[in-house]
């Protein structure tokens, strides 16, 4: 059941708040209490809450991060009857709010996980393919931020392929979709600095 015209226009408010829930910094604060920022990457990101606070603090840094996005773009569906324009905004939106939060004086994470949220309900198959394109990258050359990279980078492409089999989506998906992997591509830019000076960080697996 959509919601009446007139409150269409609070989604991108909404999507912004939700993305803006810095669940990275609040948790090592709760738990540790000391900020994750000032610590390793000084990102607020799963990964960075990883190296910090350990794999359980990640792991749930990076579901939140996830969902937040998730449910922008379910409210924004269920608001609209469907609309896939509002979807699209309320995704971009809520990737922009996880980047540049209000609450921590606008310098947010890097728009992964928020990234992969908002897309689940937009095209659930492309996800899915951008995470296995995460895992290859991951597993082949241990660097989570290549792997970040690539499936960003991969992300629009897959859109446009599995959106609708056969069919090109429309504009503002491709259009949506590009925007939104720049944006996370650039937010890594001190990692690519890294990857290309051969300094940034691998990962180890256990044996």
């Amino acid at each position: 059941m959509s919601a009446p015209m007139n409150l269409h226009w609070a989604i991108p408010v909404i999507a912004y708040l939700l993305g803006s829930i810095p669940f990275g910094y609040l948790i090592v604060k709760m738990g540790q209490g000391r900020d994750v920022r000032g610590s390793g990457s000084g990102n607020i990101g799963a990964a960075n809450v990883t190296r910090v606070a350990g794999t359980a603090a990640g792991i749930v840094t990076l579901a939140l991060d996830a969902a937040k996005g998730y449910f922008a773009v379910w409210i924004a569906r269920r608001w609209t009857g469907g609309s896939i324009r509002w979807m699209i905004l309320a995704a971009l939106v809520a990737v922009l709010g996880h980047l540049f939060p209000v609450w921590l004086k606008f310098r947010g994470g890097k728009g992964v996980a928020t990234g992969i949220g908002v897309f689940i309900p937009i095209c659930l198959q492309a996800v899915l393919a951008a995470l296995v394109i995460w895992i290859i990258v991951v597993v082949f050359w241990r660097y989570v931020s290549l792997g970040s990279i690539i499936a960003a980078a991969a992300m629009p492409m897959l859109l446009y392929v599995l959106y609708a089999p056969g069919h090109a989506p429309p504009n503002v998906v491709s259009f949506g979709a590009v925007l939104i992997s720049v944006l996370v591509i650039l937010k890594h830019s001190a990692n690519v600095g890294r990857l290309i000076n051969g300094t940034e960080n691998r990962i180890s697996f256990p044996r």
